[in-house]
């Protein structure tokens, strides 16, 4: 589940990037927040869900 969202996040961003958007900062801030938990959940080890 976390990375179907994660890979939604990263085609959203890119989409924000090459239209560049007025929504392209709030894409920025998602992919920032599914990094962050992805890496999170790495560092603690969880297995996904």
């Amino acid at each position: 589940m976390l990375w179907t969202i994660f890979v939604m996040l990263m085609i959203l961003w890119i989409l924000g990037v090459v239209t560049a958007t007025t929504l392209g900062g709030f894409i920025h801030l998602l992919l920032i927040i599914a990094i962050a938990v992805v890496l999170i959940r790495v560092i603690q080890g969880r297995t996904p869900v």
